[in-house]
C-alpha cells in the first residue's frame, strides 16, 4: 500500500480532534485506500467541515428556488450569485458570516469578513459598489457587549472605508441570547459587464497555477473548522484561527483582478477564503474533473519553517488562486507586477482529478479533488429534528393577559430610546456612505439603499432584513416575514425585488430542536421567494452559534438574514420614507390588527418573551406590494415607509424626523390603542399623499383589494395622536439619534 508523507500517529482520535466523525475517518481511509497522513487528514477536516461542505444543511438548501429569468450564475456555481440587470450589465452579490472570529477578536474578525465578501465579488470580475451588514449583539449594558460593538463597527469601518466601498444599509439588534456569540454578517454587491464573468474553475492540462496577492502566514489556520464548533472559555486559544486583514493590499488586488478580467489570459480565478489553498485548489479542480500538482515551496510565506498543513490551511487574507492559459504567463505577471503584488507559479493543471502537494521534494499529500467538495464526495447528512416544547407554549399567548398602559406617551418615549429601535447613527457615521458617489440614499432617506447606475435610467436597491425574534417564535412564518420585509423595503423605495442571498445563523445542527428551527426557516424562505419570484443566488450557513449557560448549550435566536437586491426601473421615481410637505395626507396601506405578538413593545416594555410571531399572510403581503408599485409608478404617493419594528407610531416618527415635519393622526377605536400604535402586524406601509393627488390615490386603492385608512395629515412640528401631544419631533429626534451612543458610553 502506498504511503504519502509523514505517517506519524494518525488515528481516529486525531480525526476527532480535527472535528471529523469516526465514520468520516473510515470513509477517508476507503477513499484513499490507506490511512491518511496528518496533512491529508487536515485537508479533509476543513473541506468536510460544515463551513465548507454544508454537510448538515445542503439537503434543505437544495429545496430553495435558484432559477429565475435573470440568473447568470445560480447558487453554488460561482463565488457569488450573478443577476442580469440589463444594458449589458450584471450584479454580483453575496452575504457571509464572520461570527466566531468576531467573538474573539472583534476588530480583525469583522474587518476580514468585509475583505472576504468583497473578494468574492471582484474575483468574478465585478467592481464592488455597495456594502451592507447585519449585526447582533448581547445585552447592551454588559461591558463585553460594548467592547464587541465598538470593535466590530471599527473593524467594518476601517476596512471598508480604506477599501473605498460605501455602506448603504444594515441593521443592529441586541438581545441577551447573543451575549457570548455575536453575529457579524457582511454583504457586498458589485457591477460588471455581463459577458466578462471570471469563473472559479480549472481545466487544460499543463496550464500554470498561480497564487497572487499577499504572502501566506500562520493566521487563520483551521479557521473553517473553528467556524464549525462552539465558542467556549477555551476559544481564546483559537486566536490564530482569526485572520488579519490589509485593506490597502486588497484595493491593489481589486484593481489587478479587474484589469485581468479585461483580458482573456486566464481560465479561472478563486478567492482564498475558508481553508485557503486547500479550498481553492480542490473546488476549482473538482468542477471540471481535472487535478493539480502544487509545490508548496513556491508559495510566498511570511514566516520561515511553515509546515505543509499550515501553508495549505492558512486563511491569510488578500490572496487568490489563478489558472492561466499556457503561454500567457508574462501578460498576467506584468499586471500583478504593475500593482506591486506577488504573482508566483506554484503548480499546474493535471489529468486524473488528483491534488498532489509537494514540499522539500517530497509528496506530502495526494487526494482526489472530487472527494473533498460539496456536490462531490463530501458527506451529506439528514439530521433529526423535532418541535421544541416552547413553540406550542408561545401560541397560547393572549393579548388580554397584558394590561394596556394608561400613559402611552411614556411607551412611545421608551421605544424611541430603546437600542433596537433608536437610530443607528453612531454606527453609520463610522462608515463612509458617500465614497464612490453612487449612494443615492445619503440625502434622501429610503427604506432600501439605492445605488446609482451612472448613464442609465435605472438604479439598484439593496437591503438586509431579519427579525430573529419572529423566527424564534415561529421559524417558518418568521423567515417568510424576513423575505417579505426585504421585498417591502425595496418596493417602498421604488424598486422591483429581483433575487436574494442569505446568511443562515443557527445553533448546533445536532440539536434536534435547533435543526427544527433551521428546516422551518428554509421552508418559510422557499415559500416567500417563490411568491416574490426572488431566486436564492447563494449565501452562507453558520451553525454552532451558541453559548454555555448553566452547563447547557443555549443557541442564539435562529437568524436567517436575508440580503435582497432589486432594480429601480426609473431612478427619478426613487421614493423617500420622509414626509415632504405640510398638509399632505397620511394613509396606512394594509390592515391594522389587535396584535402585539413578538413586538419590541411586548418583549422589552412588558418583559413578556413568550408569544407567537405577529400576524402575517403571504397573499396579503403580495397584494400590498403590487398596489404600492403601481402607486409609485403613477406618482400618486409623496413618501412610503414600511411599518416594522416599533409599529405604526415609530414608522410615523421615522417619517417625520428627516424634515422635522410633525403629524396629526387618529387611531381606530375598533383596536386596542397600544396594539394600533405599537403592534408589529405585517403587510403595512405608511404613505403620504398630496391634496391634489388624493382623489386619484383613493380611486386606485378602492379598485384594489388592499385595505387602506386615512390616518391624518402632516402638520406642524408636534406628534399629535387622538389630539394628545406626544411631544415635538425635534426633541424626539435628539433622543432617538443619541440613545445608542449614550448606552455604549455610559
Amino acid at each position: 500500500m502506498e504511503t504519502v508523507g509523514n505517517q506519524t500517529e494518525v488515528t481516529v482520535e486525531t480525526a476527532k480532534e480535527l472535528g471529523l466523525l469516526p465514520e468520516e475517518f473510515e470513509q477517508i481511509k476507503t477513499i484513499l485506500g490507506r490511512t491518511p497522513n496528518f496533512t491529508e487528514l487536515s485537508i479533509y477536516s476543513v473541506m468536510w467541515s460544515e463551513h465548507c461542505s454544508y454537510k448538515n444543511s445542503i439537503k434543505w438548501l437544495k429545496t430553495l428556488p435558484k432559477e429565475g429569468p435573470h440568473m447568470l450564475a445560480e447558487a453554488g456555481e460561482e463565488n457569488a450569485g450573478l443577476v442580469d440587470i440589463g444594458d449589458g450589465l450584471a450584479c454580483a452579490f453575496k452575504i457571509e458570516s464572520h461570527n466566531h472570529p468576531s467573538a474573539l477578536e472583534p476588530y480583525q474578525g469583522a474587518a476580514t469578513g468585509v475583505g472576504g465578501i468583497n473578494r468574492d465579488i471582484f474575483t468574478m470580475g465585478a467592481r464592488p459598489v455597495a456594502q451592507l451588514n447585519s449585526l447582533r449583539f448581547g445585552d447592551i449594558s454588559l461591558d463585553r457587549t460594548k467592547w464587541l460593538v465598538k470593535g466590530v463597527v471599527k473593524g467594518i469601518g476601517d476596512y471598508g472605508n480604506s477599501f473605498g466601498i460605501p455602506v448603504v444599509g444594515g441593521e443592529v439588534f441586541f438581545d441577551e441570547c447573543y451575549n457570548t456569540n455575536p453575529l457579524v454578517n457582511a454583504m457586498s454587491a458589485g457591477i460588471m459587464k455581463a459577458d466578462k464573468m471570471i469563473s472559479a474553475t480549472s481545466y487544460g492540462v499543463g496550464n500554470p497555477v498561480y497564487i497572487v496577492g499577499s504572502a501566506t502566514g500562520k493566521d487563520g489556520i483551521h479557521g473553517a473548522a473553528f467556524a464549525s464548533k462552539d465558542i467556549t472559555e477555551d476559544s481564546m486559544d483559537d486566536l490564530p484561527a482569526v485572520q488579519v486583514g490589509d485593506p490597502f493590499q486588497e484595493k491593489l488586488l481589486l484593481e489587478a483582478s479587474l484589469e485581468l478580467a479585461e483580458t482573456d489570459a486566464i481560465i479561472g480565478m478563486q478567492d482564498m477564503g475558508a481553508a485557503g489553498i486547500t479550498c481553492s485548489t480542490s473546488e476549482m479542480s473538482g468542477k471540471e474533473g481535472f487535478g493539480m500538482t502544487i509545490d508548496l515551496d513556491k508559495v510566498p510565506t511570511r514566516q520561515a519553517g511553515m509546515l505543509p498543513f499550515e501553508i495549505l490551511l492558512s486563511e491569510s487574507q488578500e490572496r487568490m488562486l489563478v489558472v492561466v492559459k499556457k503561454g500567457r504567463e508574462a501578460e498576467v505577471k506584468a499586471i500583478f507586477d504593475k500593482w506591486d503584488l506577488n504573482c508566483e507559479q506554484i503548480g499546474e493543471v493535471t489529468e486524473g482529478g488528483r491534488l498532489e502537494y509537494y514540499m522539500g521534494g517530497e509528496k506530502v499529500a495526494d487526494v482526489p479533488a472530487e472527494s473533498l467538495i460539496l456536490g462531490g464526495g463530501a458527506p451529506i447528512y439528514e439530521r433529526e429534528y423535532r418541535e421544541p416544547a416552547y413553540y406550542k407554549e408561545y401560541q397560547k399567548f393572549n393579548i388580554d393577559s397584558i394590561e394596556e398602559p394608561k400613559d402611552l406617551k411614556s411607551v412611545a418615549k421608551y421605544l424611541w430610546n430603546h437600542p433596537n429601535i433608536a437610530s443607528k447613527k453612531w454606527v453609520m457615521e463610522q462608515y463612509d456612505s458617500m465614497v464612490g458617489t453612487v449612494n443615492m440614499s445619503t440625502n434622501k432617506p429610503t427604506d432600501a439603499g439605492i445605488i446609482n447606475l451612472k448613464g442609465l435610467q435605472k438604479a439598484l436597491a439593496f437591503t438586509v432584513d431579519c427579525n430573529a425574534r419572529y423566527v424564534h417564535a415561529d421559524p417558518e412564518k418568521g423567515c417568510s416575514i424576513a423575505v417579505a420585509e426585504a421585498a417591502r423595503n425595496i418596493v417602498c423605495s421604488g424598486g422591483e425585488p429581483s433575487a436574494i442571498t442569505n446568511c443562515l445563523n443557527f445553533g448546533n445542527p445536532y440539536n434536534p430542536e435547533v435543526y427544527w428551527q433551521f428546516v422551518g426557516a428554509i421552508n418559510g424562505m422557499r415559500k416567500a421567494c417563490e411568491k416574490f419570484k426572488t431566486p436564492v443566488t447563494g449565501g452562507n450557513v453558520s451553525f454552532y452559534n451558541q453559548s454555555m449557560q448553566n452547563e447547557k448549550d443555549v443557541p442564539v435566536f435562529p437568524t436567517p438574514t436575508i440580503g435582497m437586491m432589486g432594480i429601480v426601473p426609473d431612478k427619478t421615481k426613487v421614493k423617500t420614507l420622509a414626509f415632504q410637505n405640510e398638509g399632505d395626507r397620511i394613509y396606512l396601506l394594509g390592515e391594522a390588527k389587535n396584535d402585539i405578538s413578538s413586538s419590541e413593545y411586548l418583549y422589552a416594555y412588558h418583559k413578556m418573551k413568550e408569544s407567537p410571531a405577529p400576524h402575517f399572510d403571504l397573499d396579503e403581503e403580495f397584494a400590498l406590494q403590487s398596489i404600492l408599485k403601481g402607486l409609485i409608478a403613477e406618482d400618486l404617493v409623496v413618501s412610503a415607509h414600511d411599518c416594522a419594528d416599533g409599529g405604526l407610531f415609530i414608522t410615523l416618527l421615522e417619517a417625520a424626523m428627516p424634515n422635522n415635519l410633525g403629524f396629526e393622526v387618529n387611531t381606530d377605536s375598533d383596536f386596542r390603542k397600544d396594539a394600533y400604535l405599537f403592534g408589529e402586524a405585517q403587510s403595512r406601509v405608511v404613505v403620504s399623499v398630496s391634496a391634489k393627488q388624493e382623489e386619484q390615490f383613493v380611486e386606485a386603492m378602492a379598485a384594489s383589494d388592499v385595505a387602506f385608512t386615512l390616518l391624518g395629515e402632516v402638520k406642524g412640528d408636534s406628534m399629535l395622536v387622538d389630539d394628545e401631544n406626544y411631544g415635538k419631533v425635534s426633541d424626539a429626534k435628539a433622543e432617538f439619534e443619541s440613545a445608542l451612543e449614550n448606552y455604549l458610553t455610559k
